[in-house]
């Protein structure tokens, strides 16, 4: 049988913490015996092309891109 979660003040803190930073990504919270051990985030940037990007013919350059919204 399954351990109750034990999830403490500090956790909800830091929990919250990285999802009010994160715009684009996901969390995943790892857990042992019934505790919290470990929190692993994977943060994602998204990109539109510049109009100078968009109307070459010879490809995409990376100089050419720039974010959505400004962080």
């Amino acid at each position: 049988m399954a351990k109750p979660l034990k999830v403490d003040d500090v956790w909800l803190e830091r929990i919250a913490g990285l999802l009010n930073e994160m715009e684009f990504g996901s969390l995943n919270i790892v857990v042992h015996e019934g505790q919290i051990v470990q929190v692993e985030r994977t943060e994602r940037k998204r990109y539109e092309l510049g109009a100078a990007g968009a109307t070459r013919s010879a490809g995409i350059s990376r100089h050419a891109a720039k974010p959505l919204r400004k962080s």
